[in-house]
């Protein structure tokens, strides 16, 4: 529900250009804002991993 409160569609929207996916209010819990940013992560944990693939999402699948 805090994304729900912090977000609005047009935010996911932008977020979520070129990846095929819902763009309603029912799926804003699910835009890529209300997670970690993964390249911190992966950053957090470079002395641990060498990364040898980088994947960008383009379809999105929220049943």
């Amino acid at each position: 529900t805090e994304a729900k409160r912090r977000f609005t569609v047009e935010d996911h929207v932008r977020a979520t250009q070129g990846v095929e996916c819902r763009k309603d209010a029912d799926v804003i819990d699910e835009t890529p804002m209300a997670y970690k940013d993964i390249d911190a992560v992966i950053a957090a944990q470079s002395e641990l991993i060498e990364v040898v693939h980088t994947l960008r999402q383009v379809v999105c699948v929220k049943g």
